[in-house]
């Protein structure tokens, strides 16, 4: 799938509920179904700086793509990391770069988290654009 496809695919998830009880519930269930992250990755170097909670984010690529895997210890983190690892996850360093990331607007994430959780989404965003540009450099020199 398409980094659209899975936004608009998140779109039509949380159009689903009828109030944000029900959609912060949907997002805590995301959290929960995240995959752990091992130990090894949970270091300083990678927690994400401007973030009110402890978040972590690991990236790797395997051929072409760049994975993400990420923890933190709030259960809302948890589940807005995964929505972005959902999104990002799994695709070229370029398209990741480049990606317009809509939903977090249409879903209303925006109007509906706290100023510093919306600043830490920012910054995951941020991050995770820095590793694919870091991947990008990298396939430039070979």
């Amino acid at each position: 799938m398409t980094i659209k496809e899975i936004q608009e695919e998140i779109i039509e998830d949380f159009e689903l509920f009828d109030d944000w009880e029900g959609k912060y519930e949907y997002i805590i269930d995301l959290g929960k179904s995240l995959p752990k992250m091992s130990d090894e990755f949970k270091t300083e170097d990678n927690v994400i700086k401007g973030c009110q909670s402890l978040v972590w984010l690991n990236a790797y690529t395997e051929g072409d793509k760049v994975y993400f895997q990420a923890d933190s210890e709030a259960i809302i983190v948890k589940g807005l990391v995964s929505m972005l690892l959902k999104v990002l996850s799994g695709h070229k360093a370029d398209e990741i770069l480049n990606a317009d990331l809509y939903f977090i607007e249409k879903v209303g994430l925006a109007g509906h988290l706290a100023q510093t959780r919306s600043n830490g989404l920012a910054s995951m965003v941020k991050q995770m654009k820095m590793y694919a540009l870091a991947y990008t450099s990298q396939e430039l020199k070979i």
